[in-house]
This record gives structure tokens, sequence and C-alpha cells, in this order.
């Protein structure tokens, strides 16, 4: 979306016979479709996932949850099959719990060792486990921990994740998790020793959660995420580019049809093929435009692709989470290129008014985005043979509909006109621009009249003017030397203001000089 008088600044001739509100819905007319067909229509290019274009560890945990969940990775996919089966045998005899169980034995010898669940003190000859805070077989079974290539082993019989308890807990929570423990056999404990075990729990996950962030987001993931981002980054960028083309096409081929007006078939195709041509020809010539449309549609894929994989490590977003983010972010570059570099040097308010017309177009399509989301959660997907096209068809209606109203109101509300006209006062370096742009232009049309003309003409006519100004002079008063006048005009081409004999002609008070 660009101000009015930013297209005029870049070409843009509004028909004399319209008036100037005619040929803004025009050019309106035009970034609406370039919308909705880049929004609705060319969407279908950028394969958008559930859950964003890269695996986190939050969310290869919701597979199997989450039915629309699952691996972006091949190679992560076979990591999860090739884990093996859990073996109770190789976790309980790790060099980590071997060496857990002599320091807890040695605690319970001193008389210094507390139950970690109870808080209550273990005598030297009490009875007791080690337990896993977080069992083995459900750290074995993690496909985060799976994710992040390390071994279970090691993060199960961890110090802080193995406790001393009495055996009855240990062995009536199992492979349980804290808090299906508690729900099954939390009775037999009071509210503080369960608060506690609920605390000693959360602490645990939280070292077990940081250990495989540390291993996972450190390593090659954000080198991966950047390659992701950069593959939506030139679809993004293809698409916006492809919508300029297209628009570009529409307009022409529509152009040739009302042009023709006959009603056979034949002459209708032909002028759309016409329409066509003309269309490609238009678009090679603003081939500028197509390079700044390509380019903002690159910087929006990025920053929508990182943006949604830093989302997916603490939640999952849903795909049409992922094509919002993407409309925004086409939507904010577009909006900042005109507030942060000003091509087209709009003055301040015209600047404002162009970014909020640009946000608004973006919001219109954002808006159709999550009604089409809606009407196909509501069943009217599953509509037999056209569900898909209804629904696709409600988001471009209700996109089209804000987005006339939207842009409507900028245009013609009173205090935005009035908000635009008092910012357009403050000064700042546009006016300077503007200032210089005039009076270059006013310097190029004298330049323009200067150099056309003859200078070596000119020089010729003023040498011949100059000599013959020194044969008159030379004559001076000499009534015998008027032939030279004559002379002199014949020469130059001026026809005499008298007839016949000049001395006979001035003596007649009847006659009068005529000069041509």
């Amino acid at each position: 979306m660009r101000a009015y008088t930013a297209d005029v600044g870049r070409g843009f001739a509004p028909d004399r016979s319209d008036s100037v509100e005619k040929s803004l819905l025009k050019q309106y007319e035009r970034v609406f479709f370039e919308s909705l067909i880049t929004t609705f229509g060319l969407d279908a290019f950028i394969r958008d996932q559930h859950g964003g274009d890269m695996d986190t560890i939050h969310n290869v945990r919701q597979i199997g949850k989450d039915e629309r969940m699952g691996y972006k990775n091949p190679a992560n996919a076979a990591a999860w099959e090739a884990r093996g089966a859990y073996d109770s045998h190789t976790y309980h005899s790790h060099d980590g719990y071997i060496a857990r169980n002599r320091e807890v034995s040695a605690l319970k010898k001193e008389g210094r060792l507390r139950d970690a669940y109870t808080g209550e003190a273990i005598a030297r000859n009490g009875r007791t486990d080690l337990d896993h805070i977080i069992a083995a077989r459900e750290i074995h079974e993690d496909r985060g921990r799976v994710l992040a290539g390390l071994k279970g082993e090691d993060l199960a019989n961890s110090p802080e994740n193995l406790v001393p308890t009495n055996p009855r807990a240990n062995r009536s929570k199992k492979a349980d998790s804290m808090e299906d423990f508690l729900k099954r056999r939390g009775g037999e404990y009071s509210a503080e020793q369960q608060a506690r075990m609920r605390k000693l729990d959360a602490q645990t996950r939280k070292a077990y959660n940081a250990r495989l962030g540390a291993a996972y987001y450190t390593s090659d993931f954000w080198q991966d995420a950047a390659m992701a981002a950069g593959k939506v980054g030139m679809q993004m960028g293809v698409r916006q580019a492809a919508g300029f083309v297209l628009a570009e096409v529409w307009f022409a081929v529509r152009e040739k049809m009302a042009a023709t007006h006959s009603s056979k078939f034949r002459d209708m195709l032909l002028a759309a093929g016409e329409g066509v041509r003309e269309g490609g020809i238009r678009a090679k010539q603003k081939f500028g435009h197509i390079l700044s449309r390509f380019s903002e549609g690159v910087a929006a894929g990025l920053l929508s692709s990182l943006i949604t994989t830093l989302c997916n490590i603490f939640f999952t977003t849903a795909r049409h989470i992922v094509r919002i983010l993407r409309q925004t972010f086409a939507t904010v570059v577009a909006a900042g290129k005109v507030l942060l570099f000003n091509p087209d040097n709009l003055l301040f308010g015209d600047r404002m008014k162009a970014a909020l017309t640009i946000l608004a177009v973006g919001a219109s399509a954002v808006a159709g985005i999550m009604v089409s989301e809606f009407a196909s959660k509501a069943g009217l997907a599953a509509v037999p043979v056209i569900g898909d096209t209804l629904v696709t068809f409600l988001g471009v209606l209700v996109s089209g509909l804000l987005s006339c109203g939207l842009v409507y109101f900028l245009d013609n509300c009173d205090v935005v006109k009035r908000a635009v006209s008092f910012l357009n006062k403050i000064h700042t370096v546009e006016y300077d621009i503007a200032f210089y742009r005039k009076h270059a232009a006013e310097f190029e049309q004298h330049l323009e009249t200067l150099l056309a003309y003859d200078l070596e003409g000119f020089q010729r006519e003023a040498a011949s003017w100059r000599a013959a100004v020194h044969r008159l002079e030379a004559a001076g008063d000499n009534p015998a030397e008027l032939s030279r006048l004559d002379n002199i005009m014949a020469e130059q081409g001026i026809s005499k203001p008298w007839t016949g004999d000049f001395n006979d002609f001035m003596g007649s008070k009847k006659q009068t000089l005529t000069f041509e």
C-alpha cells in the first residue's frame, strides 16, 4: 500500500477525467487484489507446519498427545526409533547410582540421613531405598531427551534425581510421575509432606529440562533454524513478487477484455491473451518494484520463521498461527519500510497515514485467516466438493470488506484528515527534500529549454549582426551609403517598412512605415 502522493511521485498519473478519490480507489483495488491473492491464493506454496519448522523439546513431547504433531526432521524421528528398549538393570547398575548409594549409606551410618519425601530422620539401622524422582523409565522414554542426544542413564542417575526414601514410597511409586503417585497414594502423606514432594519434583524437573535445553539449543539448532528461516524467507519473497506480477497481469487482462466490445468467446480469449502479454511487459518494466516486494517477503519470512521457532520452544503454535505470524510480519516489514526509510519522501503525516493503511490491510488479512480457521473448525470444510472453497471464500470476503472499510475510513474521516494535516506541518527533513526536489525540477525544465537552442546558429547570427553594425557605423551620416542598409536588410531577410525611394516615401505625410 502506498499513499496517493507517493504513487504520484513514482510515476502514477490519475486519469484526468477521474476525481482524485476515484483514482485512489483504483489504486486501493490493486492493493486489495494483491493482498488477497498472496494471502489466500499463493499461501498454498508455503508449507506451514503445526508447531513450526523445527523440532523443539516441547513439541516432540506432544507427539502421541497431539494428533497433528510429528517430527519435522526425519533424522530426529530415526533417532527416536533407534533408542532401544528400557533396561532397568542398566539404569540401576550405573556408576552414578552406585556412587550415590555409597554416599547415602555413609550419611545413614553417621545418623545424618533424612527421608527426602517426608523429611523424617532415618535411623542408622533403618531401611532405605534410592528413588529416581523422575523415573528412569520416564527419562528413557522422553522424546525430549532423545532429541537432545543425551544418555538416559546419566540423566536418571544424576545426584539431584536420586534421593533416599523409605522402601514403601519407592516401591509404590514405581515408574509413576510424582503427580500421578500423589493422586494414588497422597492420602498417606500430610499436606506439608505432599507440598515438599511436589517442590522437590519441580526443582528436579527444572534442572533436568535445563540440561536438555543446554545440550540441544546450543548445538546446531540455531544454525538449522536459520536455514529453515531462509527457506521460508525465499518462499515468502517469491510469494510477494508473484502476487505483484499476477496483479499486473490481472489488471492488464481486465483492461483488454473491457475494451473488447465483442461477445464472441474467441475474441474474448484473444483479448485475454493480449492482456497476459501486456501484463508481462508491465511487470518487466517494474522490475524494481518486484525486487522490492521480494526483499520485503524475504525479511518477513525470516522473522516469522525465527519467531515461530522461538515460540515453539515454550509452546506449540498451530498452523493458522504460523500463517498469522507470516502475514503480520509481512505487514510490519512493509509499514516499517515506510516509517523508517520513507522511500517515497512523504511528509510526516502522509507517512503515518501510509503506514496505518498498510497495517489496516494486513490486519484485515489476519482477520480473514482467523475466520477461515473458525469456519473450518465449525465443520464447513467437511461440506462435499465445495467445503474448502467456501472456507477460503469466507476468509477473502471478510478480508476484502474490512480492508475497504478501514481504508475508506482513513481516507474520509475528518479526524484523520486533520491529524495528517497537523503532522504534515511538523518540519522534518522531508520538507527540505521536497523543496530541493521542486527547484531541481525547475532547473531541469530550464536546462531542457536551453539545450533546445541552436547555439551554433545563434553564434553565426550574432556574428552577422555585429558585422552589419560595423558596416552601418562605417557609413556614418552619408546619404550615399543608404544602399548599405538595403543590402543588410536583404541579407538578414528583413522586409523594408517603406516602398519606392526612401527620401520620397519619408517626405510624404500620407505614407506610414509598416514593420513586419
